[in-house]
């Protein structure tokens, strides 16, 4: 491997991108490493275990995300127009690198997921703090957080990582469509 390469981000991306292919069971620390061109050692040196290596990961997704959606948003937008941007933006994010999504979508049907998100929201998180400003809350539906995402970016992942593609149409009635769902009549 060229020494100018940043060895953890490889080895994330190999994680991401194995887990994306064959699941979690399928992504041993050695198969990673190998997938990273790095010996299996130099990648505990970097995650002292594959749980680790899982959290770092997601977490180094969301913070893309959060950065890549939030780029542009215009904050003194109605609502729905910020609902849109946000949406879009979360798709074309996966759309370019559908890995993510698909590793998005295994570690939410994990073990993991919990910490993983507990770690994640610990550490800040951008993107819901743009979604729950007061103007927004007081539109949305009384439903857990986890059922707004299921409903909303969610939607969003799963697409992307069972390889749907989506018309710009189709998705501005995608955006209209989980608008509607998520907040009150």
């Amino acid at each position: 491997m060229n020494p100018s390469i940043d060895r953890p981000a490889a080895i994330r991306r190999a994680l991401r991108d194995l887990v994306a292919e064959r699941g979690f069971h399928g992504a041993s620390m050695g198969a990673v490493a190998t997938e990273a061109g790095v010996a299996t050692g130099t990648a505990y040196v970097h995650y002292e275990s594959k749980d680790e290596l899982v959290f770092a990961t997601y977490l180094e997704i969301k913070a893309a995300l959060g950065e890549a959606v939030l780029a542009g948003l215009e904050s003194t937008a109605p609502p729905q127009e910020r609902w849109s941007h946000l949406l879009k933006a979360a798709y074309r994010f996966f759309e370019e690198e559908p890995e993510r999504a698909r590793f998005l979508t295994q570690l939410e049907e994990s073990p993991y997921y919990e910490e993983a998100h507990a770690r994640h929201l610990a550490s800040g998180d951008p993107l819901s703090a743009a979604v729950q400003s007061d103007e927004t809350m007081e539109l949305l539906v009384d439903l857990p957080g986890e059922v707004i995402y299921s409903l909303s970016l969610g939607v969003a992942v799963r697409l992307v990582a069972a390889g749907t593609r989506l018309k710009d149409a189709e998705l501005d009635t995608l955006v209209t469509s989980t608008w509607r769902a998520v907040t009150r009549p």
